[in-house]
């Protein structure tokens, strides 16, 4: 049930935190409007002064326009000078909406302070012409010295024209504003903490307090001797990525020297010149700046170069020279095609055996993303997967597999000779999809393989997270509860389409990274022990297999193993070029598998990876790092916008809907009870909560969208916006559409999607009233065979005895390699048509079908045959009702592609 809604869950709204930066921007519009109508005589001076003051707070934690221009604002206001309050509100608010104060020193002044101002110092600004990246520095400071600006001016006074970049500071007094400066301005990138500041804000912040309580992120009350350091920490928990510095005047090498202090990148004395200060954040912001493959494959491009390898393009002659590809040239660009190049030195680096400035790069991104090393991948994250499952599963290894994921680690396991045992992910028959698996099945898989004495055959359990609907894990948890059981299992988690998350502070804890370095931090305190012992001692020493699978699991922290392997397609939710893939990597063991990797590396990477490629992975680190945070907070907001619009829209939710967390993760697995994002009542403390307790949580940034009630299948509706419409989306189901919000969105995209959706729904509406009942008629039968008259979803049957070799009784594992390779002969197969009187006799009387192959449906996307499979009337059934086009390994003019009787029959006698 939902909450009883009043003001302050109103302004707790999940979509409200989210889309501040937005808000502020309508904000400031409306108060433009109403500066005009002032002006013109429309309205009066209160309601300018109320909306003045409704920008509230929150102008306090953000660089411009700053606390000069705000007092200028708020002079004209009380001296009633209405139409110079209305031109300076209107250059403030342009100045917002467009950022250009970020480059133009003129829109920092109004004409009362232009005198005020350092005129060198406005020279250096007004010679950035917009190259020069802008960023904000948090500075936390005493009250005494909030309370005027000197501190601030003399910063701005350090810049020169040879920086690379340009910042301006803004200026807290206490924890609890850095803290909510950090989460609300994504332009911060630095935090420079003096000591001596408050705890407490000035303002009512219950909100705020609510939140750090809500994730941990801060204390209450903290000792003001302690409390810099726990700032710093907070912050870092926070934003990661962000530059903390500490400025100290007792003996900072002892600071320095603190546990604590490893969250501070420096430790300075406060009393030495600011200089020194200024010097080194511009360095910190440098460091994350630089992209070291991209950097020289500039300075590359840029040489006078004779090519004499294997790559014609390269250089560009071949097509700018051609009278019949110049167009080519033309479209890409010079650069392209200067930077191509087949050479590994140069300037330039080598893939496969990176010992430059590939290497560096791979460095840094390990170190935005939280891993110990990471890998670039030019193959997409289809090749990464087989990478990881080629260098850590030998033959006849168990690894615990998500039936519904991506085909590349069935074939992976194929490659490598591991023997899947499948686990089955909740369903959603409704709408013809699955979910994530749950944790009690994984827990079971190894219970079963541990009382036949074969859970040492267990190397991996592998899962889909987010899976593609936006499903995801409790990566925490799953992790814990294993370790708890095999305290040396290697887990790879499949984040393709979740790569932005590290950057979120909502949703970094359900990363593969993020849960890893938790677990990491938690097996050095020593209450991690005690726990242990505390949970075995209740447990006693033969606790039965239904308390096992109903506790959750506290693994020995002495006994862990630590080995993490995360999959990011970067290009799908990064701006990466297409197929740029990491491998992330935090395993304690890496050193006994290097050689290995090194060699899955081999086999799997290009010897001619595109160097572009490289290029874009080494630059959405960049971007990640310097402002991923304000990106993946937009991205957010943007689907949130979308989903309020759909489902509160009077027309469009006739037809449309968006489903939430309700409607896609059964109530079994969110015990916080959380509902939806924009349930009346939930407020974004529910879904932090609902993030760190429930099995199964919601991306955000993914949409499904039921089409099926307005009449249309998934694959229909697609093709409607694409063709129609100009919109693009690729995910469909049999009676909806993913929808995913990106970095890439602007609030353009829902303005048009919305209209869209509009258009549509008014056409239904002309149907009705121009078809009548008849038309109405058939409008509601289409709906009910999309909606009510849905296949069941096929589960995995399992493997023929012949494929099962040494598997125990227990467990569905099989040997599917020698399944695939065996469909390889001829000879070994036969071909029986799905509609056909054949196939429902052998359905009926057997012999039994085996598939020699894969089949997989697009959508849903997921392996509904396996080689050695034995195919039953479930998946047959549900196969005859698939309206889809493509059926990869399935030909319709033959049939289904089945290992023949004879060859079951004999290896059977065998």
């Amino acid at each position: 049930m939902a909450k009883t809604r009043d003001a302050s869950d109103e302004r707790e709204r999940i979509d409200h935190f989210f889309s501040m930066p937005a808000a502020r921007a309508d904000k400031w519009r409306e108060l433009t409007a109403i500066a005009n109508d002032w002006a013109a005589g429309t309205a009066d001076r209160s309601s300018v002064e109320a909306t003045l003051d409704s920008l509230g707070a929150i102008e306090e934690f953000h660089a411009f326009p700053g606390r000069r221009l705000t007092s200028k604002l708020r002079e004209r206001l009380h001296a009633d000078a209405a139409e110079s309050f209305a031109e300076l509100a209107r250059r403030l608010s342009r100045s917002v909406v467009t950022r250009q104060y970020k480059h133009d020193a003129a829109d920092w002044r109004s004409d009362e302070a232009a005198a005020e101002l350092d005129q060198g110092l406005v020279a250096t600004f007004e010679t950035n012409d917009g190259r020069r990246p802008y960023f904000e520095m948090l500075l936390v400071t005493p009250e005494a010295a909030m309370r005027n600006a000197t501190l601030i001016d003399e910063m701005r006074r350090l810049r020169r024209p040879e920086d690379a970049f340009i910042y301006e500071a803004v200026q807290v007094a206490s924890f609890e504003d850095a803290i909510s400066a950090a989460i609300i301005n994504p332009a911060i990138a630095a935090v420079t903490i003096y000591e001596g500041f408050a705890q407490r804000s000035r303002h009512d912040a219950p909100m705020l307090r609510r939140f750090l309580d809500a994730t941990g992120f801060g204390a209450s009350e903290v000792p003001e001797r302690d409390r810099p350091l726990a700032l710093a920490n907070a912050l870092k928990r926070i934003r990661p990525e962000l530059d903390i510095y500490l400025l100290s005047d007792r003996r900072v090498e002892a600071v320095a020297g603190d546990e604590r202090a490893a969250a501070v990148r420096r430790v300075l004395y406060s009393v030495e010149e600011l200089l020194e200060l200024h010097l080194t954040v511009m360095e910190g912001i440098a460091a994350r700046f630089r992209t070291p493959f991209f950097d020289n494959l500039k300075k590359y491009a840029m040489r006078p170069i004779s090519t004499f390898h294997a790559l014609p393009i390269a250089r560009g002659k071949s097509v700018l020279k051609s009278d019949w590809i110049r167009d080519m040239g033309e479209f890409y660009g010079l650069n392209l095609l200067l930077a191509e190049s087949s050479a590994t030195t140069g300037g330039l680096d080598s893939l496969l055996e990176p010992t430059g400035n590939i290497k560096q790069a791979q460095e840094m991104a390990a170190r935005a993303f939280g891993a110990d090393r990471v890998f670039f991948v030019t193959n997409g994250t289809s090749t990464s997967n087989k990478m990881v499952h080629q260098a850590l599963v030998a033959p006849g290894d168990i690894v615990i597999l998500d039936r519904n994921c991506h085909k590349s680690h069935h074939y992976g396991l194929v490659l490598a000779g591991g023997q899947p045992l499948y686990v089955e992910a909740f369903p959603m028959t409704e709408y013809s999809m699955y979910g994530a698996v749950p944790l009690a099945s994984i827990k079971k898989a190894l219970f079963d393989l541990k009382d036949e004495g074969r859970l040492d055959r267990v190397k991996m359990v592998d899962l889909t997270n987010c899976t593609f609907d936006g499903h995801i894990y409790n990566t925490r948890r799953v992790m814990d509860e294993c370790l708890a059981i095999k305290p040396d299992l290697i887990f790879l988690w499949d984040e393709a389409w979740f790569g932005f998350a590290r950057f979120s502070p909502f949703l970094r804890a359900r990363t593969a990274m993020g849960a890893a370095a938790d677990i990491e931090s938690w097996m050095r305190d020593p209450k991690s022990l005690e726990a242990y012992e505390r949970q075995q001692a209740e447990l006693g020493k033969s606790p039965s297999r239904e308390t096992l699978l109903a506790t959750r699991l506290i693994p020995d922290p002495r006994q862990i193993r630590l080995r993490v392997y995360q999959t990011n397609s970067t290009h799908k939710s990064m701006s990466a070029l297409r197929q740029g893939s990491m491998v992330l990597v935090k395993d304690v063991d890496y050193f006994t598998v290097e050689s290995q990797f090194r060699e899955a590396v081999f086999t799997h990477a290009s010897t001619s990876p595109n160097q572009q490629l490289i290029a874009s992975l080494d630059i959405a680190r960049r971007q990640m790092e310097l402002e991923g945070y304000g990106l993946v907070a937009n991205a957010i907001a943007i689907a949130l916008a979308i989903r309020h619009e759909v489902n509160s829209h009077p027309l469009i939710s006739k037809y449309f809907k968006v489903l939430g967390a309700e409607g896609m993760i059964p109530a079994e697995f969110r015990n916080s009870g959380f509902v939806d994002f924009l349930e009346p009542g939930v407020t974004w403390v529910d879904q932090v909560r609902s993030m760190r307790e429930d099995e199964f949580c919601l991306d955000p940034t993914r949409i499904t969208l039921v089409c099926g009630t307005a009449g249309f299948d998934g694959t229909e509706f697609k093709a409607l916006l694409a063709n129609t419409y100009d919109i693009q989306l690729n995910k469909t189901s049999r009676n909806s559409v993913l929808l995913q919000s990106n970095i890439n969105n602007t609030r353009s995209d829902i303005a048009h999607l919305i209209r869209v959706l509009l258009e549509i729904s008014h056409g239904i509406e002309a149907r009705f009233a121009q078809g009548g009942q008849v038309g109405r008629d058939a409008f509601d039968a289409r709906v009910k065979s999309l909606m009510k008259d849905v296949p069941d979803l096929p589960n995995f049957s399992h493997f023929h005895q012949i494929f099962r070799g040494d598997a125990g009784k227990l467990t569905p594992e099989g040997d599917m390699r020698s399944a695939f390779y065996g469909g390889y002969d001829p000879a070994a197969c036969e071909y029986v048509p799905l509609n056909s009187e054949e196939c429902d006799k052998r359905l009926r009387d057997g012999p039994e079908m085996v598939s020699a192959n894969f089949v997989i449906p697009y959508p849903p996307g997921f392996p509904i045959m396996v080689p050695g499979q034995v195919i039953t009337s479930e998946t047959i059934d549900f196969m005859r009702k698939l309206d889809v086009k493509e059926i990869h390994g399935y030909e319709r003019t033959k049939g289904l592609k089945l290992i023949n009787p004879k060859v079951v029959a004999g290896k059977a006698r065998k």
